[in-house]
């Protein structure tokens, strides 16, 4: 958790806010403490969280997301709730990326854009906010970033990365949009080819991301 928590920081992805967690048991995870992700501290123990009942002291409002997708998807073991530069840009236009380059097909065709521009602060948003994302890999809340979910957090993590890349894709096409050129997608079979977790793929990005950090190689 530490890791994935510093890692978002150093990396550009979160700023004063944001969370990380990972699931503990079929009851509980752990989530990232309320303060700055890249400022954890190498001894902070995180809050634990139990799917049923209130939030804990020390629990922000919106790891009610994380809570929901744990309840609602028993394959996840980790979530990262961030707000990357391009992603927030990019929903500023009403959209989010889409599989244009290899990282951007792990969430083909589009991630799901959450329209409200509120803060998820209570049961019912969160609930919906997840029934939207659906199975997807991720979903953008306007305005507001993103959250990733996936097997591991250092998958979540990764799949932060990737998509924040895919959307500086996006941004990075704008002007040939603009000039009626029109980005070549990448067709369901290429995705299906592309969108893989053999040859390291996720643990070279764990790698990069935690490269330079304090408890990096965790032991």
């Amino acid at each position: 958790m530490r890791l994935a928590a510093r890692a978002m920081g150093r990396h550009g992805l979160a700023h004063a806010y944001g969370h990380v967690s990972t699931r503990l048991d079929e009851q509980r995870f752990l989530v990232s403490p309320a303060q700055p992700l890249g400022t954890v501290p190498v001894d902070a123990p995180g809050v634990i969280v139990a799917l049923d009942g209130e939030l804990p002291a020390g629990a922000l409002p919106e790891v009610r997301i994380h809570r929901e997708i744990y309840r609602r998807r028993p394959a996840i073991g980790g979530v990262a709730r961030v707000q990357s530069p391009a992603v927030v840009a990019l929903s500023a236009l009403g959209e989010t990326p889409r599989a244009l380059h290899g990282l951007g097909t792990y969430f083909a065709p589009a991630p799901p854009l959450w329209p409200s521009v509120a803060l998820v602060r209570d049961d019912a948003a969160a609930t919906r906010v997840v029934e939207m994302m659906g199975d997807a890999a991720a979903i953008v809340l306007a305005g507001n970033g993103e959250v990733t979910a996936a097997e591991t957090l250092e998958e979540a993590a990764a799949l932060a990365f990737f998509l924040e890349d895919a959307a500086r894709i996006e941004l990075a096409l704008l002007p040939a949009r603009g000039a009626g050129l029109d980005p070549r997608e990448y067709t369901a079979d290429e995705v299906a080819r592309r969108a893989i977790k053999a040859g390291g793929l996720f643990e070279r990005m764990w790698h990069f991301l935690c490269d330079g950090d304090p408890e990096w190689p965790a032991s």
